[in-house]
């Protein structure tokens, strides 16, 4: 169970890697302006908050990362940050779009469910 967790873990911090890049990085690039369904205009009068929410993205993938480097130790820190996430996600799901409840929401549930039977 140990394993399958820490592989969830990893792939959420990968997916928040991937956030923090698409936010800070390519918010107005047609990769970023796809991906969350923006005009031109619309990336270039919100990539300042689209940066500071990628920062935040960053913060959550590093404090996973932290929980993992610490194996067994890390409990805590994953607990902690799974639970960041899932919040964000429902959040995001409630206020934003209801497919952020899957594409984040979903896999720090899995993760903090896999934790927990660990």
């Amino acid at each position: 169970m140990l394993l399958a967790a820490n592989i969830v873990i990893a792939l959420v911090a990968l997916l928040h890697v991937y956030f923090l890049v698409l936010e800070m990085f390519l918010w107005t690039r047609p990769a970023g302006r796809k991906a969350f369904g923006l005009s031109v205009e619309q990336a270039e009068s919100t990539k300042v908050l689209a940066a500071n929410q990628g920062l935040y993205n960053g913060f959550l993938a590093a404090g996973l990362v932290w929980g993992l480097a610490l194996g067994a130790a890390g409990t805590p820190q994953k607990l902690f940050f799974l639970g960041c996430v899932l919040i964000a996600g429902l959040y995001g799901a409630a206020t934003a779009s209801r497919k952020i409840l899957f594409i984040q929401g979903l896999p720090a549930a899995i993760g903090l469910a896999l934790v927990a039977l660990g």
